[in-house]
């Protein structure tokens, strides 16, 4: 092997040089709501942001102001998205960061990024006056913890992880993550912050080049509810500490971290019981493959049903026929759980397969595969089911 790579501990504090922790400032009362990443020497910072037209405040600053910039800090608050803010939600930004840097000297081209409610001001002076409660020295090994504590909203847990690449030579980078998103998770980026930390010696052209790559394969690939977010962010830091780079094994690593949280974000999904893999076979190509599990993986229909155990392969076959792809009743086949419920024209629904389709459907990891018997394409998208905890959860939302 020319690499391997392991699963080690810490985080976004897994590679050299970073440090990160959350605190309670009162956002969301005596949680911990505020979070930051903090580089030793200055990194090169890559992105990927929504592509919602409505674009949330701390993009357009990172825009604005940041990008192709070095930074060293980023700083994350929750329970309000500053979004349809508008220009004030930009001037906010812009007092917080500079009191952030007259209040430490070391901080440069500091970044915001912030997750929660829609269309409210951010509350400036509580962020403000938690900068007192912040350590950069001597943090305890539980701090990357708190930071991926500190960035959830609806999560019900956090959502971390962290690689060790070493190479044939001996030698050896680390790649560590934080994420956070459980609702408006929709099939474009998906509805989510997160934040890649790597001490490996990659360029910046390559880091944007991988990191658009894999956010498409991994986070696009992703719905919850097929809402997208006004704040979707991916950020990438490296410092190129470890001196090391090698494309493959990089690719790889980063490959696995961002399909690891994408699985995590939807398995999390507002009130969900099921992780469920929509793979679609047999397309004329993939775009067509990708437009039928993307269907799949948005519809509430099919959602609801496996929420209730039901499998009802009809709303699969209509979801499917309604997405416009190439097929036909003659070429399609359905299975749920490995069990055939219908195959190229024949319905193989006996009550003997319904039995065994809803015994698969307890399961809390499930997989539909829908080949359409016309090509190579193919293409999983990942999804969850949809029940009464997501009403609660979203109608209650802002309290």
């Amino acid at each position: 092997m020319r690499f391997e790579i392991y699963p080690i501990d810490g985080g976004v504090c897994a590679a050299e040089g970073f440090v990160a922790d959350g605190v309670s400032v009162g956002l969301k009362d005596n949680a911990l709501d505020v979070a930051f990443i903090y580089a030793k020497s200055a990194c090169r910072v890559n992105a990927v942001f929504t592509k919602n037209t409505f674009a949330a405040a701390p993009i357009v600053h990172f825009k604005r102001f940041v990008q192709n910039l070095e930074s060293n800090f980023v700083l994350i608050t929750t329970k309000n998205a500053n979004a349809m803010t508008g220009e004030e939600g930009v001037k906010d930004i812009n007092e917080i960061l500079c009191k952030l840097q007259e209040r430490f000297a070391f901080v440069q081209n500091p970044i915001m990024s912030s997750t929660g409610v829609i269309g409210v001001r951010l509350p400036k002076e509580k962020i403000i006056d938690g900068f007192s409660k912040f350590v950069f020295d001597n943090l305890d090994t539980q701090a990357h913890k708190r930071a991926s504590e500190a960035i959830k909203t609806t999560d019900s847990f956090s959502k971390e992880i962290a690689f060790r690449v070493c190479l044939a030579d001996g030698k050896s980078f680390h790649i560590g993550a934080m994420a956070k998103g459980a609702g408006m998770i929709a099939p474009s980026l998906a509805t989510m912050l997160c934040f890649i930390t790597t001490d490996a010696d990659i360029s910046h052209l390559q880091a944007q080049e991988l990191l658009e790559m894999y956010a498409k394969k991994n986070f696009d690939s992703i719905s919850v509810d097929g809402d997208m977010s006004t704040n979707d962010s991916v950020f990438l830091l490296s410092n190129g500490k470890s001196g090391v780079f090698d494309r493959e094994a990089f690719s790889q690593a980063l490959d696995m971290l961002m399909h690891k949280l994408a699985l995590d974000i939807v398995r999390d999904g507002e009130g969900s019981s099921k992780l469920v893999a929509f793979e679609v076979r047999g397309a004329i190509n993939e775009n067509e493959a990708k437009l039928a599990a993307k269907a799949l993986s948005n519809s509430l229909l099919v959602k609801t049903a496996l929420f209730g155990r039901d499998p009802n392969w009809g709303r699969i076959a209509s979801t499917i026929g309604a997405s416009g792809v190439n097929t036909s009743q003659e070429d399609l086949s359905i299975s749920i759980g490995g069990i055939y419920v219908f195959q190229k024209g024949v319905i193989l629904f006996t009550p003997e397969v319904e039995a065994k389709a809803t015994k698969a459907l307890e399961s809390s990891e499930i997989k539909i595969v829908c080949d359409l018997g016309k090509g190579d394409g193919s293409y999983t998208s990942y999804g969850c089911d949809l029940g009464y905890k997501y009403v609660e959860i979203n109608s209650d939302y802002r309290s």
